[in-house]
């Protein structure tokens, strides 16, 4: 089996700040990770860190074996793709093209599209719900349908590692319930890797194999989430009191807090 991800002792600030501090972890193939932790704990440093979009100042960020300096923009992004917390869309793309956007790394340069690349974007817009609106220009659309047509351009490009940066910050339950099933049915049938910026610990625990929890550009801890997510995490990085419980219904521990 590949080797994924390895970050070994990395460390990256913005000016005096320290962003991601020391982060050793290994994100294996096969698995749905949750990064969870308070707002600016450094959970969107590490993504851009894992697609590099940043270079860690100190230590290594590997993937398959390599350093990520050592593949182009066009073979890492074959490899791994991203839905940013903000994607501005501005122009008046319609949805069918932005969702193709995420084929530009199969796409030869001054080439077009082909029948496989449309499929693949069909393919995505359907597993979404939203190839109904092809068609529409996408400023044109509510922040929760741009929402999936981010999400569905990141599916399209279909990588062996998806990174989801608050992926469904924007969306109602229907439609977060639907891309964690798109996420997790990959990850089980296809053995694919989703790393995945979760705020709703309930959603971490239903749908997450593991999850990695971030304070103060550390990781506090990290393991399957049966065996991290406790009362005892929860306040060390949140500071709040919660119980964690198993519920029958929905099959999965879930979180209750102490208002």
């Amino acid at each position: 089996m590949a080797e994924g991800f390895v970050l070994d002792r990395t460390s990256f600030a913005y000016g005096v700040k320290q962003a991601v501090s020391n982060v050793s972890l290994q994100l294996s193939p096969g698995k749905l990770y949750g990064l969870v932790g308070p707002n600016g704990c450094g959970k969107s440093t590490l993504l851009d860190l894992l697609i590099a979009n940043r270079e860690p100042q100190t230590g290594t960020v590997r993937y398959q074996g390599r350093s990520l300096n050592g593949f182009s923009r066009r073979d890492l992004a074959r490899e791994v793709a991203l839905v940013p917390q903000d994607f501005g869309i501005s122009f008046a793309f319609t949805v069918l093209e932005v969702v193709l956007m995420g084929r530009h790394p199969y796409i030869p340069r001054f080439g077009a599209p082909t029948a496989e690349d449309y499929q693949r974007a069909t393919m995505a817009m359907d597993e979404l719900g939203i190839g109904g609106f092809k068609d529409r220009y996408v400023p044109e659309l509510s922040g929760g349908e741009k929402q999936r047509v981010v999400v569905a351009r990141a599916l399209a490009q279909d990588t062996r590692v998806l990174l989801l940066d608050e992926a469904t910050s924007n969306l109602d339950i229907q439609h977060t319930l639907e891309i964690f099933q798109v996420c997790r049915k990959r990850v089980a049938e296809e053995g694919r890797t989703v790393v995945a910026v979760v705020h709703n610990l309930d959603l971490a625990a239903a749908y997450c194999d593991e999850l990695v929890f971030m304070k103060d550009g550390a990781i506090h801890c990290a393991g399957p989430k049966d065996e991290v997510l406790t009362a005892e995490n929860i306040r060390a990085v949140f500071g709040v009191e919660a119980r964690v419980e198993f519920d029958d219904f929905c099959g999965a521990s879930q979180v209750s807090f102490k208002y």
